[in-house]
């Protein structure tokens, strides 16, 4: 008996490694089209076009597409590293994750930005994953009002990057990140001062 190129003897796989490989290839799709067109644009159809799949098979392993947004728009990694020790480092951490969303934001991270000011799950997203970075340099951050002083941190790094990648501000767009994050180091070590 010969098997066809795509069957599971052919390649070798499992069938709880297509399903696997089948669900993030759905997800990887639906970040792509939660970045670009935000909540309300994107489609389950959408979704399962891009991905090359039945858009029953779509809601078959993500219930619905809020389920699926909630899963798409996860942002695992934190804004402040937790191997800041002091201020000082506080701020390199913060200018290098700056750096580097400026110059390649990630499809979670654009997804969620994009729908977060007009979709409730968004927010709540933002909201649980913005309270979880202003906690972390919280603890980090000495004196009075470090919470106020976190929450001014990471509105400022939010808003710097939703001008220069989303929004395209004329004054930020062409700068090089390095030289947003030097113009912005000023402004940050002025608040993780005490």
């Amino acid at each position: 008996m010969s098997t066809s190129p795509g069957s599971a003897e052919a390649t070798g796989l499992s069938r709880a490694e297509r399903r696997r490989r089948t669900q993030e290839r759905i997800l990887d799709s639906a970040r792509d089209l939660f970045a670009q067109h935000g909540f309300e644009r994107t489609t389950i159809r959408g979704v399962a076009a891009a991905a090359g799949v039945d858009p029953a098979l779509v809601m078959q392993y993500y219930g619905s597409k809020q389920e699926l947004f909630a899963r798409a728009a996860q942002v695992p990694v934190p804004l402040a590293t937790p191997a800041a020790q002091d201020a000082d480092q506080l701020v390199e951490a913060l200018l290098t994750t700056l750096g580097s969303k400026l110059g390649n934001l990630p499809a979670t991270t654009l997804a969620m930005m994009r729908s977060m000011l007009t979709h409730p799950e968004a927010g709540r997203i933002a909201r649980e994953t913005f309270g979880r970075q202003v906690e972390e340099i919280t603890a980090v951050l000495p004196g009075p009002d470090a919470d106020a002083r976190a929450a001014l941190l990471i509105c400022v790094v939010v808003g710097v990057t939703i001008g220069h990648q989303m929004v395209g501000v004329d004054a930020l767009r062409d700068l090089p990140p390095h030289a947003v994050t030097e113009m912005l180091r000023p402004a940050l070590q002025a608040l993780v001062a005490p």
